[in-house]
């Protein structure tokens, strides 16, 4: 079976089994703080599993994209080491929704493995919780028995905590699993040693497929777990491992899901896979990447400096570092992966096809970039090895080497390996030490303690009313500390909020809570796994009682009027630059709005204007708000709505329409375009390859702009005595001050020439030496380098010293003959140091000539003085 026939066959089965098939969920996570990427197949459930969320269907299955880089499921390091592990790979999973337990789970998995895909019984193994004296919970028999039915008892195993009982994080739900593992050894070594040893022991023929998680309990702050009211199935299935069982290959990459790519590294470098070991691990690593990275970009992650950025930029350069190293690619080669990617994975995931020019723009942007980090990094490191032999050393400092990797991104195994061709080696202790204090840092910048939740009054949903009150009776059903940065914060949960929870781009809503005698801030509002969370900076003192809750009006406002001016933007970018744009990020502030798009040239300043009267035009129309609530998704994208890659859509969504513009959109808008006043683009940059920002503003802040702008023209003219002929007369400024400046420039060089002379005329000879010590007038202070290369040029063995003071901040210079520095008599850095302190200052350079700069003008000449009298020493 080929890759796409073994995933249309999970959903078929399932779907025989009454389970609604759903889409995979957007690799990068959206409000949830404990994640950055889909790390599983129930990430996108975990609002349903918290009791945050009811489901829309009892049963469900689906195909996931899930990636695995950080944190407690880190595989990175094993990708292309082994055969199975990987970065980015999809999960084929079934869930129930307090619906089925065990027994189904159990018996569904082994009819689908044994009876649809005909794998043999007999090399399958079940493991089961073993139970755990700490949990005080014991063995899980019920499980044990369900497997009994199909294996005998020695192939099922017992596993420990850290195998068998799943946990989604230090709290929340939890419950034991069961794996199922195959043997996939030749009948001989089967036959010698039991593949039950062999489980979960890292042998690279007997892997786990399946997992299947039994979530029945919840693990609270304090660690106690507690029974959940409602049993919960979570199974996940790598499906790259299933297909290299069912293609019967020896490794994931040599099924049809990497194959092509691999073939297509070698055809790129000229190199066969299966010809050396590090090649064959470099293109592994190469073929897993370049599918995480473009899978990233299609959802919305750029490679950055920033959190989830930053991780795929680390995956994407490992993959080049990995490139550079062991197949010789010293140019970009990555983005020629991108048709073979394509070939294997677009069917299945269109994104790539539709957004395949923007992929192949990036990762070719960040190839360059890194490149030449590269080339920087192997230029210090060569620099590094000279100073290091020298001192007749072995070990480089692992200080140093972490410099390297943390300042300038250059890998350590890439350090280890270039040291150790030249017979040396870091000092990893160091390295190490280094890496894990900036660790603790970033822990400690970043640390969130949380407590559990404490519930006031059971409520199955907390219903938003912002769109249509921006205040209402509530009560506060539950709350909890939450402890950041050494700051103590509270988090509320209402039965109904009209308070906006950060979303979409969109910041959260501020306001406060008042039940008559007691006033609290809401500081900010928060999207939290489907729970509108209100911040504060302290607990009412009636928690209990009731509350009425108001929104900050004017900034709600101004936050609309710049969400309905994105929408507008949009509409406008793709009119005037064509269809090709796309949304690819935005920040609404009440202060202003930020748009991220995609489009591959800079805007000229006629296209940016076209945009802005476009918008303003818009604005003027008055166009009302039609809002379209709880409409089927197919429906809104036969309407047209504009939907946006890396978004996770339910079967019901919300479009607004304001004239000809219409998106699916959860934010809050203005209820008539008139409201926003007027629209000004502020800036339009580059912020990655392919990618361009346009930051603006409306409103009373648009107005604002404008009237300064006008103010600073009224100014400009009246300084210029102009009437409607400023900018000629600015350019005509322009102009005859250019022809002044280099009139000056002849005028001081003219006057270098005179003080030159004078200071040759004034030099006095010490031992064959040529010495000049001198004030010189301050019109010379911003050419007194070139005044002591010139004195050089012209004079033989000789040493400058000379000062001048510009706008009261003292100068020095010191310049000697290439034989008197050589000699070592003269050193220019030293003499300068000796006598910048009369300046208040400090300077430096090269052993010819060094310059210094001071807070102390008076002190010019005293430090003149100084170098004459060290000089004098010096040579006598």
């Amino acid at each position: 079976m080929n890759a796409s026939d073994v995933r249309q066959s999970f959903w078929t089965f399932f779907e025989s089994k009454q389970h609604q098939i759903v889409p995979s969920a957007p690799m990068v996570i959206k409000n949830d703080p404990t994640l950055m990427f889909t790390n599983a197949g129930m990430n996108q459930f975990k609002a349903i599993f918290l009791g945050n969320s009811k489901p829309t269907a009892l049963r469900v299955a689906n195909s996931q994209k899930c990636l695995r880089v950080s944190g407690k499921h880190n595989d990175l390091e094993e990708v292309g080491r082994d055969t199975y592990h990987h970065t980015m790979f999809e999960m084929l999973g079934n869930w129930s929704f307090g619906d089925y337990f065990k027994k189904e789970a159990i018996d569904w998995a082994w009819e689908y493995l044994t009876e649809v895909l005909k794998i043999d019984k007999d090399r399958l193994y079940a493991s089961v919780f073993e139970g755990d004296k700490d949990m005080e919970l014991p063995k899980d028999m019920e499980a044990f028995n369900l497997w009994n039915k199909y294996l005998p008892e020695e192939r099922i195993i017992n596993g420990n905590r850290k195998d068998n009982f799943w946990e989604m994080g230090d709290a929340g739900p939890c419950g034991p699993c069961s794996e199922i593992h195959i043997d996939l050894r030749p009948n001989e070594e089967r036959s010698r040693k039991p593949g039950g040893d062999l489980v979960n022991a890292d042998h690279p023929e007997v892997i786990e497929i399946w997992n299947l998680v039994f979530i029945q309990y919840n693990r609270k702050a304090n660690g106690d777990l507690e029974s959940l009211p409602a049993k919960h199935v979570d199974t996940g299935m790598g499906f790259e491992r299933l297909c290299r069982v069912l293609q019967h290959k020896q490794s994931n990459y040599d099924t049809d899901l990497f194959a092509p790519i691999i073939n297509a590294i070698a055809n790129i470098t000229g190199i066969n896979y299966g010809k050396s070991e590090d090649g064959d691990i470099a293109m592994r690593v190469i073929a897993d990447h370049i599918r995480t990275i473009a899978f990233s970009i299609t959802d919305g992650q750029l490679p950055s400096n920033n959190k989830a950025g930053y991780v795929i930029r680390r995956i994407l350069r490992r993959a080049v570092r990995y490139g550079y190293t062991f197949l010789g690619q010293r140019q970009p080669f990555m983005h020629k992966l991108l048709p073979a990617l394509i070939n294997t994975m677009g069917d299945a995931y269109p994104e790539l096809i539709n957004q395949q020019e923007l992929i192949g723009k990036v990762i070719m942007e960040e190839e360059v970039s890194f490149l030449r980090t590269l080339a920087t990094g192997i230029s210090m490191l060569e620099k590094i090895m000279v100073q290091t032999k020298k001192g007749n050393y072995k070990v480089v400092d692992g200080k140093v080497a972490f410099e390297l990797y943390d300042t300038y991104g250059f890998p350590l195994d890439l350090t280890e390996l270039i040291l150790k061709e030249n017979n040396l080696v870091v000092n990893r202790k160091e390295f190490e030490a280094e890496m894990e204090a900036q660790k603790n840092r970033a822990r400690n910048a970043t640390a969130i303690e949380t407590e559990d939740w404490i519930t006031l009054v059971h409520d199955d949903v907390e219903e938003f009313i912002g769109y249509d009150y921006l205040e209402s009776d509530v009560t506060i059903t539950k709350y909890r500390k939450i402890t950041a940065k050494n700051k103590t914060l509270y988090q509320l949960v209402f039965n109904i909020t009209p308070f906006y929870a950060e979303s979409g781009g969109q910041v959260g809503d501020t306001g406060y809570i008042d039940n008559g005698t007691e006033k609290v801030e809401i500081i900010d509002t928060k999207k939290e796994n489907n729970l509108i969370v209100h911040i504060t900076k302290k607990l009412p003192t009636n928690i209990k009682g009731e509350f009425k809750a108001f929104v900050n009006r004017d900034k709600r406002q101004s936050t609309a009027n710049n969400h309905t001016a994105t929408h507008l933007l949009h509409q406008a970018l793709r009119q005037v630059l064509g269809s090709h744009v796309e949304q690819k990020g935005s920040l609404v502030h009440p202060d202003h709005l930020r748009f991220d798009f995609a489009h591959f040239q800079k805007m000229s300043r006629e296209e940016i204007e076209e945009v802005e009267q476009y918008v303003n035009k818009r604005i003027r129309a008055n166009y009302s708000i039609e809002e379209m609530r709880d409409i089927p998704v197919a429906k809104a994208h036969d309407m047209g709505a504009l939907m946006l890659f890396g978004e996770k859509y339910g079967d019901l969504v919300r479009a607004i329409k304001f004239g000809d513009s219409i998106e699916l959109c959860g934010g809050t808008h203005v209820k008539h375009t008139g409201e926003i006043g007027f629209f000004k683009i502020l800036s339009e940059a580059s912020i990655s390859s392919g990618i361009r920002r346009i930051e603006a503003v409306t409103g009373q802040k648009a107005e604002a702009l404008i009237q300064g702008q006008h103010r600073l023209l009224i100014a400009l003219s009246e300084m210029f005595k102009s009437s409607g002929n400023l900018e000629k007369n600015i350019a005509a400024l322009i102009k005859d001050n250019s022809q002044l400046s280099k009139e000056l420039d002849t005028m001081k060089q003219n006057y270098i020439n005179i003080e030159k002379r004078n200071l040759m005329d004034s030099a006095v000879e010490i031992n064959g030496t040529s010495v000049i010590t001198a004030k010189v007038n301050s019109i010379l202070a911003d050419k007194l380098k070139d005044l002591a290369f010139q004195l050089k040029n012209e004079m033989g063995n000789f040493v400058a010293v000379l000062g001048a003071v510009n706008n009261r901040k003292p100068q020095l210079s010191v310049i000697t003959s290439d034989e008197l520095a050589g000699s070592g008599k003269i050193n220019a850095v030293e003499l300068i140091r000796h006598c910048a302190k009369e300046i208040q200052g400090g300077g430096g350079g090269q052993p010819f000539f060094a310059t210094a700069g001071g807070k102390n003008a008076d002190g010019l000449d005293a430090a003149i003085e100084k170098a004459k009298a060290f000089v004098t020493e010096k040579l006598s």
